[in-house]
């Protein structure tokens, strides 16, 4: 049986995912539409979808849901996103800075909802 978030821990993953998730679910989805979204990201197989690419896609659900409707599981997912987007932050991108815009480090940052150029 899994255990119920409390109201409290549930305010602070919201609040945790909305400083980590910086891009709008309409950014999001246009990224994700992007051939360089789908370009970057571990794939179980040649040619399927990138788990970062299907974690977008969560992402823009959950942006579209009311905060009264979201489920434990959701809260799972926000907080799973909160530790990715933290992780590979401090993994850094580029040395040179100039190759941040097209860097699998920021399109990838980007398919979990997170923009590094945005401040």
């Amino acid at each position: 049986m899994v255990a119920t978030a409390s109201s409290d821990e549930h305010d602070a993953i919201w609040a945790d995912f909305k400083d980590a998730v910086n891009m709008s679910a309409s950014a999001l989805e246009k990224h994700l539409a992007s051939d360089a979204s789908r370009s970057v990201g571990q794939k179980s197989s040649e040619g399927s979808e990138s788990t970062g690419h299907a974690e977008g896609r969560r992402i823009v659900a959950i942006l579209g849901t009311k905060k009264a409707d979201l489920t434990d599981d959701d809260y799972a997912h926000m907080k799973k996103v909160v530790g990715y987007v933290k992780r590979h932050l401090k993994q850094g991108g580029p040395k040179d800075k100039d190759a941040v815009a097209d860097s699998p480090w920021r399109l990838s940052l980007m398919n979990w909802g997170h923009d590094p150029l945005k401040s």
